[in-house]
């Protein structure tokens, strides 16, 4: 009798492949749907704004740093290659919207500069990025 109820305890295995089936699939899904954030590459001093308003689906960044660097996709641009780049990520995603984030020492001039290569890329949704109050 013994030897009957040891052998029944050893087949009495949990199979685990459809459990990491499972986890598998959800981690693929959750990979696929998360939405990763974009960063122009530098950290930037914003400038406060009473009347700024919180904007989703920011998916193009470009940053323009104290030193009138360009900044985007983590890696400095020049100011003439900004619409390039801008044609290039809005052809890959044609609903993400840009978001310039102007550094409060950056010069006025090259951020225009920034904006018109946006507006010559054919974008019309854009935004300057601000603090919030």
């Amino acid at each position: 009798m013994r030897k009957h109820a040891a052998k029944q305890n050893d087949d009495a295995e949990i199979d685990m492949t459809p459990m990491l089936d499972i986890v598998f699939i959800m981690l693929i899904f959750f990979i696929v749907t998360a939405s990763f954030l974009k960063e122009a590459g530098i950290d930037i001093n914003r400038p406060d704004a009473s009347t700024a308003v919180k904007a989703d689906k920011a998916n193009i960044m470009i940053a323009v740093s104290e030193k009138n660097e360009v900044w985007m996709e983590k890696r400095r641009v020049d100011v003439r290659a900004v619409r390039a780049n801008v044609e290039r990520l809005r052809a890959e995603n044609p609903e993400g919207s840009v978001v310039i984030q102007a550094d409060v020492d950056a010069k006025a001039g090259v951020v225009m500069e920034v904006v018109d290569a946006v507006r010559m890329a054919n974008v019309s949704d854009y935004v300057v990025a601000t603090k919030e109050n």
